[in-house]
């Protein structure tokens, strides 16, 4: 997905938070996945920012360093779990969520983790390289969200 399909929404007058919702809504929509969230990474924490699909998430926030998001924070790259259950990590989000990649949101410099795109699914083996390839592409390109 190109930085121009989004500018749109990101040049809009609406607030951040219904930005966010429009962004993930055009993400979920575009792949067909069941939900997406963006969240905020702050110092201590992480909280939802606002998500398309399903219903909120059980946490809205949590430590910056639990979680996939906590993972992919840390780390400052992208993590795809294919089988939540054999995760330590995985935070119970869905009751039927079985699959999740979580793409960090980089500073303009690279050097530090502003937000994620979190997306969940109900099927084992649902995400891949494409998936990880558009979401990133996808990050890039709304990384101004959060300037």
């Amino acid at each position: 997905m190109e930085k121009k399909s989004f500018d749109i929404i990101l040049q809009s007058s609406q607030g951040r938070k219904e930005k966010a919702r429009l962004i993930a809504e055009k993400i979920k929509n575009t792949k067909g996945y069941s939900w997406v969230g963006l969240y905020d990474v702050k110092e201590k924490d992480i909280h939802l920012i606002s998500y398309a699909g399903r219903t909120e998430p059980t946490f809205t926030s949590f430590p910056s360093d639990k979680g996939l998001n906590g993972r992919a924070n840390m780390e400052k790259k992208t993590v795809i779990v294919n089988d939540i259950d054999k995760d330590e990590d995985y935070l119970l989000t869905f009751s039927d969520t079985q699959s999740e990649i979580v793409v960090p949101i980089l500073s303009a410099d690279g050097k530090e983790v502003k937000g994620t795109i979190d997306v969940e699914s109900e099927q084992e083996n649902a995400f891949g390289k494409e998936d990880a390839a558009f979401l990133e592409e996808c990050a890039a390109s709304i990384q101004s969200l959060w300037n």
